[in-house]
């Protein structure tokens, strides 16, 4: 093994880096930063019907934009790659071809529906687990073929030693594995592709890993491993398990709670009528068969289905992915920064760190044993405080980074002055969310700005007999005759309005607010106001003085 310590992020590109893989990359990059060693990506997409088109340049873009450059990988090169499972086959076939002639290895053709019967079968004789029943003699290359030219599966299978396994865990110390626990596993499916377990092996000893991060669902493979690395005659990295990342109610961060917001609310939305089965299949994008099989939890929505799904319902996602956090318009540093404390401790107070500060504080034995609670409200204050301190310059970036991850089409065609402007009228916000909540509706057009849909507004308009529509009918006459449309000169107006009658300065400015926005939050009712534009605001209360008051009870 090299004396420089070698470090490895290995995601399938199955869709958007989860938080849990995020965590792993980190401590992955923190531990080879730290003992100045190299960060090495790489990507396995040996299971192709797993892999989902473009998922791995979102993997690489979600872990750029959290900072987590990579020494060696796909777009960078090294001296061992190829960094892609795919293009590794070759290698993966010299070490089964290897294990075959060894008699380490050897074919085996049952069907699936043979395996589930012995499966059942043990499961009679009272068998804790199914342990694969190894033949005497092994099947021989022309069994093999023939069993292929009738059609079945023909895979390879690694002869486990019969012995228990000590898997040294930097962590959780010394973990035993007993051999009644350890079956002969595939090593290569029938597809000709290596399993995970093969080619994670052989790619760790290729690439000169010395030190494997990873989540503590693979800790029982671990044992798998090493014996493969006894068989080929490799040095076991150093294993670290991490502790797994848990919701605060003590459930699972799962992708599936977001096929799970939106399922709830589609079946809320067709119990009350508000549409029906064929709409909301169209909306999905899926076939009927489809749609009605995720309507029975038989299968799970994501990507582009989901995402249609949520925005016509109206659902807010919970941020699982990196993806959802770069969405909600979070800052990278931020999220990195709290993604190190789950899990680890600097061993004092410390909760505010920066990349590099992360680099010089981390150790592996800081890494706790206990599972890790994901809080996000100390997260959201984290941003909050980050926001406020960062420079103007930052905040636009990220402001920018925001839009563009969104696409957010209200703000997209803003300048830098408008989105500069935006940003000090929101002051306090907590993340950039907040700033397109309160005003986007300034940038759509007036058709877009729908009285009916926010029950708070209609009622701003219509309590108290209609008090609201009253303010908007005598204040714009006022505001139609002020030539300097800018905050001070709109404040000075709103104010002397309000005085002059007696009322609040919110019995005023809400009544404008939900005119010219169609809700009750927007920034201050001056600031609105002057980015609105004196033709626009005065044409967005004419029309709700028409729509609102048309339907005056």
């Amino acid at each position: 093994m090299t004396d420089v310590v070698r470090t490895r992020f290995a995601p399938s590109p199955t869709g958007y880096l989860h938080i849990g893989g995020a965590r792993t990359a980190l401590f992955n990059y923190l531990l080879a930063k730290r003992l100045g060693g190299k960060f090495v990506l790489r990507i396995e997409d040996t299971d192709q019907t797993r892999n989902i088109p473009g998922a791995e340049q979102k993997l690489l873009d979600d872990l750029r934009w959290l900072g987590l450059d990579w020494d060696e990988g796909p777009e960078v090169g090294g001296e061992h790659g190829p960094y892609h499972q795919s293009r590794r086959l070759e290698l993966y076939q010299q070490h089964t071809r290897r294990l075959l002639d060894e008699g380490q290895a050897y074919y085996a053709m049952e069907t699936p529906e043979e395996l589930e019967a012995m499966r059942k079968e043990a499961q009679q004789h009272g068998e804790r687990g199914f342990r694969y029943p190894r033949p005497e003699t092994f099947p021989s290359e022309a069994d093999a073929q023939k069993a292929r030219d009738e059609g079945r599966p023909v895979v390879v299978r690694f002869k486990m030693p019969q012995r228990d396994f000590v898997a040294r865990d930097q962590i959780l110390g010394d973990v035993q594995v007993a051999a009644t626990e350890l079956s002969d596993f595939v090593i290569v499916k029938a597809d000709g592709w290596p399993t995970y377990h093969f080619a994670v092996v052989i790619d760790d000893a290729d690439m000169s890993i010395t030190h494997v991060l990873r989540g503590q669902e693979h800790l029982l493979n671990t044992a798998n491993h090493i014996a493969l690395q006894e068989a080929f005659g490799y040095p076991t990295p150093h294993y670290a398990h991490l502790p797994i990342i848990l919701n605060m109610d003590g459930s699972k961060m799962s992708k599936r709670e977001k096929d799970k917001a939106v399922r709830a609310a589609v079946g809320d939305a067709l119990a009350a009528g508000r549409i029906d089965e064929q709409r909301a299949t169209e909306l999905s994008g899926c076939d009927g068969k489809a749609f009605a099989a995720w309507r029975k939890k038989k299968s799970q929505f994501e990507g582009p289905a989901l995402e249609r799904l949520a925005r016509e319902f109206d659902v807010q996602l919970p941020e699982i992915d990196i993806h959802d956090f770069r969405a909600s318009g979070y800052l990278p540093e931020v999220l990195v920064n709290f993604i190190a404390l789950l899990g680890w401790s600097p061993g004092d107070d410390r909760e505010k760190f920066t990349l590099p500060e992360l680099c010089d504080a981390f150790s592996v034995e800081r890494i706790n044993k206990a599972n890790a609670k994901f809080d996000r409200e100390k997260l959201l204050s984290f941003n909050t405080v980050a926001l406020a301190a960062a420079s103007p310059e930052r905040k636009l970036t990220a402001f920018r980074d925001y839009i563009a991850a969104n696409e957010s089409e209200p703000l997209s065609g803003l300048d830098d002055a408008l989105l500069t402007r935006l940003i000090e009228m929101n002051a306090g916000f907590r993340t950039f969310r907040d700033i397109e909540n309160k005003s986007a509706a300034l940038f759509v057009t007036d058709e877009k700005i729908h009285y009916d849909d926010d029950p708070a507004a209609k009622k701003v308009l219509l309590k108290s007999n209609a008090a609201g529509l009253t303010v908007l009918r005598e204040i714009a006459g006022e505001l139609e005759a002020l030539d300097d449309w800018s905050p001070e000169p709109l404040e000075k107006v709103i104010r002397g309005f309000a005085e002059s009658r007696g009322l609040g300065l919110a019995k005023v400015a809400q009544p404008i607010r939900v005119a010219v926005t169609g809700r009750t939050i927007s920034p201050t009712i001056f600031d609105t106001l002057a980015v609105l534009g004196r033709e626009r605001t005065l044409a967005r209360i004419a029309r709700a003085l028409e729509h609102v008051g048309s339907r005056r009870p």
